[in-house]
């Protein structure tokens, strides 16, 4: 779906490439987490995804990049957007209308979708985000998380092949932040779109994507899947990104030759390397417990 080849841009009162000679793929389908320091060049690169770069941020753009096949360069903005759904960090100032409905329609009808689709589109759009007890509100009166869920809405009743979020729960509590990355990863396995998202909370994009990518100067400093990168928790602790203590605790049970299973993501994840590394079968659990100093059950230990 999207095919990056050696990439570089620099914004035009820049001195330096913000990205760096970056060369990837991201197949139709996959969930993708971006993410690194602040200043890496994660939103440059994500602005190239959809367009924006270079149609609307003048700059030196060398490499390519293609969405579909079609060369972002050579392709408009109007029929890039029709390809790639975005959802920007600053909700307030991508909402222009005052009423959910108003809202939801005002990109349908901007994209001539016909009117016998428009009602059908607007209601899954919104039960999809789980919010369509608001389609009559206000705007104003909602919460910043209700308002991230909307922009959303709007977005998916489009129907992108591609959809890049730009940090979709910085307003959100960890229950609600949880709660719209299980939507957006329950409606992208439906409708087989590929979706990127740019998060500071690697723990929560380890739990829903399908691959994690760190950017690091412009460059891309590890991309694989989300074990295969919290395996380097020492290299991206380094880069002030703080792995999940799951990961944590995982890791150092590995270290001491307890558990050799992949890199945990979660707690459900660290209770069965703990469950490993304190009840190895047969004569290895007798070496598990000596390791970690605690009697055995032969000498009257309790697991």
């Amino acid at each position: 779906m999207i095919e990056v080849k050696n990439l570089s841009f620099t914004y035009k009162e820049g001195s330096a490439p913000t990205v760096r000679d970056v060369s990837l793929s991201i197949p139709d389908g996959q969930f993708v987490g971006i993410t690194g320091a602040a200043g890496s060049g994660k939103s440059t690169l994500t602005y190239a995804f959809n367009g924006i770069i270079p149609h609307c941020y003048p700059g030196d753009f060398y490499g390519s990049v293609l969405i579909d096949g079609k060369d972002t360069v050579e392709t408009s903005l109007t029929d890039i957007s029709r390809m790639v759904g975005s959802v920007c960090q600053d909700i307030d100032s991508q909402i222009v209308s005052s009423v959910v409905e108003d809202e939801m329609l005002y990109g349908l009808e901007n994209f001539g979708v016909p009117a016998t689709e428009i009602e059908p589109r607007m209601d899954e759009a919104l039960d999809a985000m789980g919010i369509s007890d608001l389609k009559y509100c206000n705007i104003a009166s909602l919460s910043g998380g209700q308002k991230q869920k909307v922009a959303v809405a709007a977005i998916l009743a489009l129907r992108p092949r591609v959809l890049v979020l730009d940090e979709p729960t910085a307003e959100l509590d960890p229950a609600s932040s949880h709660a719209v990355f299980a939507l957006l990863r329950d409606y992208a396995s439906k409708r087989g779109i590929t979706v990127i998202v740019i998060e500071q909370k690697i723990a929560l994009m380890s739990e829903f994507a399908d691959r994690l990518i760190i950017v690091k100067k412009g460059g891309i400093l590890l991309d694989g899947t989300p074990a295969e990168v919290l395996e380097n928790a020492e290299l991206l602790q380094a880069e002030g990104i703080n792995c999940p203590r799951a990961t944590s605790l995982g890791n150092e049970l590995a270290k001491r030759n307890l558990y050799a299973g992949p890199a945990c993501r979660n707690v459900a994840d660290a209770l069965r390397a703990c469950e490993i590394a304190l009840g190895f079968e047969a004569a290895g659990a007798n070496d598990a417990q000596a390791k970690l100093g605690a009697p055995s059950p032969a000498e009257g230990g309790q697991a």
